[in-house]
């Protein structure tokens, strides 16, 4: 079995700006998963089990952190390719 890691998270972060300061709705969160595995994301309503999601598809932008999809940077792709791997 492959040992890399298909997708990796890494401290990533989403912040949504408000007049004063921002909400920080996602800091810090970090996981791999491999080929094969499976992984549950679970935790109070309002946690930001949500924001980890899209911001890992680029629903949504993040604020800060990596996200590697087979040790390619997802945030790199332009719009046709991210479009495919989707």
């Amino acid at each position: 079995m492959d040992d890399r890691a298909l997708v990796e998270v890494r401290n990533l972060a989403k912040h949504f700006p408000l007049r004063r300061g921002a909400v920080r709705a996602v800091d810090g969160v970090t996981f791999s998963i491999r080929r094969g595995e499976a992984l549950g994301l679970v935790g109070e309503s309002g946690c930001g089990k949500t924001t980890v999601g899209r911001a890992i598809l680029r629903l949504t932008e993040k604020t800060a952190g990596d996200v590697l999809f087979d040790g390619n940077d997802f945030y790199a792709l332009d719009r046709r390719a991210l479009r495919a791997l989707r």
